[in-house]
């Protein structure tokens, strides 16, 4: 097994919009993990191209990948890829590509929301867990909802952030059961060795949707209605012994949930602390918390200025009261020097900085410590200029260099130990281009360098002309006369499921007055989120700063009318109609 695992999960398809048949204005739509895809393929069609030739280096590599039940007929027509389904579950038995060492899983892991204890340490209850019971009732009666005219999601959760469809549920816990698989074969076999030499992964990247770094612990907002990351942690933390991690957020907006789940966290770890300093049996040792994030602070979920949510994502507090959190704002730039040369080694870098404190504190260097990345990419420079209208963004080679530093640290820190979980990013060429710089960085070496021009836009544009979705949602097979991009497009089409996406429901579904994102005035009215669920963890939960509330200003995602052109699956235009004359009826005879 190569040290890097990308872990991909097709359940994750089956998360949609129902409430019209139109999806052209949805931005958050699983469509977007196609565009991930055709990211993850160029990098490794790129770095082929780098890396040093071996005794097979004549022929095209074969392509890692766990048994997929439903092959598609594309990927059966490339035989020259020489693919290997074998029968086995684990990664440990996947094949590797020879020249890059990475390998595909393509996840079937789900888990029970109901039954899972990772899920209930974020999200359940002490009585009930009254949220995920709602959340798979929700999902269950959403079809008939909407059918009759209604909303899928109840009133009292925001209307223009959420949506729900019969699948969701399937995605959800998929997205879960996904991550927690990626954790596993981190850290169960970090150190293990399979029969043919290989070790575990000690790094992943898993693409999975809905994003979910907005979700409290019972607070669902900003499409998120789990928090894949911090299940991910608390799995870790219950099944490997895990007590230290470091949560990475880089997503353009401010994980107000996960920063909530953190402070929960930690409060509850220092209050048995402080216990056991007073005599009281001291137990497993809690779970500790670093949550840093860089983001937009004039953007959701704080741009109406709440002062709750816009404190919470400029809080910076290390250690006192057990809490370990940094938060940096975007800066304007003028130029890609400035950038670098300032901003990144300057504020940015406190990021890591203070990670680095905080296991230093907290006993240094260790097996219990694990690294994640939230990793969204609507920061990227390439992102919908609605999404970024107050002009905080970075280029794309940060998430290249902010994949090298993070591999550094969790090598320093956590004998390599690194989990990238897929948030934001809307527009599919930030998505690619953040992809492909990203896993780049993750798989960078001495002798396997990028280069930055691989995500310029000339090269973008091609990479786009040759994954262009054709009929049926697969790409063309036309042979690119670019020796990557026709590697990238067979790569892709071996990986790639968005063509499975189910189709739209027969039954007829009104017309719903209902979309995603629509902007309201900054002094519009608001809605406020539901009561907090009975039976919950703590009284000092209860107590905890207001940091997880729902944000009423709903950012407008849709794109505006100087952009709406350039949208990928903008409404199609309106075919002109034809209308036939007949003429004279031909003379008799003729």
């Amino acid at each position: 097994m190569p040290p890097t695992a990308i872990y991909l999960q097709k359940a994750c398809l089956q998360h949609r919009y129902i409430r019209t048949r139109d999806n052209s204005h949805i931005v958050e739509r699983p469509e977007r993990l196609r565009a991930v895809n055709v990211g993850l393929a160029a990098s490794i069609a790129r770095l082929e191209e780098r890396a040093p030739t071996s005794s097979s280096a004549g022929e095209p590599s074969a392509l890692p990948t766990k048994a997929d039940e439903d092959s598609d007929e594309l990927t059966k027509a490339l035989g020259k890829l020489q693919l290997s389904t074998p029968s086995h579950s684990t990664p440990s038995h996947s094949e590797t590509l020879a020249r890059v060492p990475v390998t595909f899983v393509h996840s079937g892991a789900s888990v029970d929301i109901l039954n899972d204890a990772a899920v209930k340490f974020v999200h359940g209850d002490i009585e009930r867990d009254v949220y995920l019971e709602n959340l798979k009732k929700w999902t269950q009666e959403s079809q008939d909802k909407v059918e009759k005219g209604g909303s899928e999601v109840p009133e009292g959760y925001s209307q223009g952030d959420l949506y729900l469809c019969p699948g969701s549920l399937d995605a959800i816990q998929g997205a879960l059961g996904t991550v927690c698989e990626a954790v596993d074969d981190v850290l169960k076999g970090s150190r293990a060795t399979t029969a043919d030499g290989g070790g575990a992964p000690s790094q992943a990247f898993v693409a999975v949707r809905p994003p979910g770094h907005h979700c409290g612990e019972d607070t669902p907002s900003g499409f998120c209605f789990v928090n894949n990351v911090a299940v991910g942690a608390a799995h870790a933390h219950l099944k490997h012994n895990v007590n230290r991690v470091v949560i990475f957020d880089i997503d353009l907006h401010h994980g107000n949930g996960t920063q909530a789940i953190a402070w929960q966290i930690n409060e509850e770890t220092y209050r048995k602390q402080l216990e056991a300093e007073s005599g009281a049996p001291a137990g497993k040792p809690g779970l500790q918390v670093y949550y840093g994030s860089i983001h937009d602070i004039l953007s959701y979920p704080c741009e109406d200025g709440k002062a709750d949510l816009v404190q919470a994502a400029s809080v910076s507090i290390h250690g006192p009261h057990g809490q370990h959190i940094e938060n940096i704002h975007l800066t304007p730039y003028q130029s890609e020097q400035e950038f670098w040369d300032t901003l990144y080694p300057g504020s940015y870098s406190r990021l890591l900085e203070k990670a680095g404190d905080f296991l230093d504190s907290t006993g240094g260097a260790g097996n219990d410590v694990l690294v994640f990345i939230s990793c969204g990419f609507d920061a990227c420079e390439h992102e919908y200029s609605s999404m970024q209208r107050h002009k905080r963004k970075v280029p794309t080679s940060f998430y290249h260099r902010f994949a090298m530093d993070a591999r550094a640290f969790a090598r320093r820190y956590a004998d390599g130990r690194l989990i990238s979980v897929l948030e934001g990013g809307y527009s599919d060429r930030a998505l690619t281009s953040g992809a492909m710089a990203h896993l780049s960085g993750l798989l960078e070496e001495d002798d396997l360098k990028a280069d930055p021009a691989w995500w310029s836009v000339e090269n973008l544009t091609a990479l786009e002309a040759a994954t262009k979705k054709r009929r049926g949602g697969r790409p063309s097979q036309t042979a690119s006369p670019a020796p990557w991009l026709a590697r990238t497009v067979e790569l892709f089409a071996s990986i790639d499921t968005s063509h499975n996406i189910p189709a739209a429901p027969r039954a007829p579904i009104p017309a719903s007055n209902r979309t995603l994102r629509e902007r309201k005035p900054a002094n519009g009215s608001n809605r406020t989120s539901p009561a907090t669920s009975p039976g919950k963890k703590s009284a000092a939960s209860k107590a905890r700063p207001s940091v997880a509330a729902t944000s009423a200003s709903e950012e407008s995602d849709l794109t505006d009318a100087s952009t709406s052109s350039e949208r990928e699956g903008s409404a199609p235009k309106k075919l002109p109609r034809v209308i036939l004359k007949l003429g004279p009826a031909p003379a008799s005879g003729s």
